[in-house]
């Protein structure tokens, strides 16, 4: 079946995506940047990597954003990336007028697709695409969630030296320094994680898991995270184009679930075609709910202060 995946920005996060969106023969990619010569440049470089990576799916770049026609998902990752030192807040004005003005013109040349948001700050860009974009709530998302979860995941596995396979677990609520990992639903092997883990470490790799991003940011200098995010987003593409109705922790509208409305935050819903598909509240400990609250009225306050005409 022919398939289409935009990805908007041709960083770091956005080439990874398009290059791992044609190995996996998920969908032909456009990607697209503002930067004359960027997005052709590093897309002819996937094209001629394919008789050795053994893909056939198309991939092009350009920087006329009305080449997402006919998408059937937008995966957008342009933007200023966080510098040391800078607050979400901070991050969510330089970013607004680019994810208002970008999906505007999505709206118009690819009504139909889906829009997942990578941009941060997350959940609240992913509200603000929302908002612009006009769609209906299960056709805008955001990526936060199962980037978050998989760096607690690789975090566990490593303290108790077993197969991040073995680790299941979710983190819920914004991607930011408010998300809330979900200490009911962590084992390891079915174990509990609680019962394998001191309190004191467990407490100090929660931390490092919220600070993840962060921690990256200070290592580099200069730039972001690119790996771990680009793998998170294509899960999530793989997800909707196979219509796999798997289960991930996204940033999604809520509109009284967990007691939280009107604003974009990460829980676990289903993926699948329509995009999502089914939103689920699980149980959460007293202390979990409250968190949960507390992250989504973070991002209501952030999302009324970003004046964006």
């Amino acid at each position: 079946m022919k398939r289409k995946v935009s990805v908007i920005g041709a960083g770091f996060v956005g080439t990874m995506t398009a290059q791992k969106i044609v190995e996996k023969d998920l969908a032909d990619v456009t990607l697209l940047d503002i930067v004359e010569g960027l997005p052709q440049g590093r897309a002819i470089d996937i094209m001629q990597s394919a008789p050795v990576e053994g893909f056939d799916r198309k991939i092009t770049g350009s920087n006329n954003f009305a080449e997402t026609e006919h998408s059937d998902i937008v995966v957008f990752t342009a933007g200023f990336p966080r510098a040391p030192g800078m607050s979400r807040e901070e991050l969510a004005l330089k970013n607004g007028g680019i994810v208002k003005s970008v999906v505007e013109t999505i709206a118009r040349h690819a009504p139909d697709c889906i829009i997942i948001m990578v941009t941060n700050p997350l959940d609240v860009m992913t509200h603000l695409a929302w908002k612009t974009s006009g769609f209906p709530a299960e056709r805008v998302m955001g990526m936060g969630g199962i980037l978050d979860t998989a760096r607690y995941r690789a975090f566990l596995a490593e303290e108790l030296n077993v197969s991040a396979g073995n680790v299941e677990t979710m983190i819920l609520g914004s991607h930011g320094d408010t998300m809330v990992p979900v200490a009911t639903h962590t084992t390891a092997g079915g174990i509990p994680v609680s019962r394998l883990i001191g309190k004191e470490r467990l407490d100090a790799i929660i931390e490092r898991t919220k600070n993840g991003g962060a921690e990256i940011v200070n290592l580099l200098k200069s730039g972001s995270a690119w790996h771990a995010p680009s793998s998170s987003a294509v899960a999530m593409v793989e997800a909707i184009l196979g219509d796999s109705k798997r289960i991930f922790p996204v940033s999604a509208y809520l509109t009284g679930q967990y007691g939280i409305e009107d604003v974009h935050i990460g829980v676990p819903v289903k993926l699948g075609a329509s995009g999502i598909e089914e939103i689920y509240e699980i149980a959460l400990s007293d202390e979990e709910l409250k968190g949960l609250k507390r992250s989504a009225g973070a991002v209501s306050k952030t999302f009324e202060d970003l004046k964006i005409s």
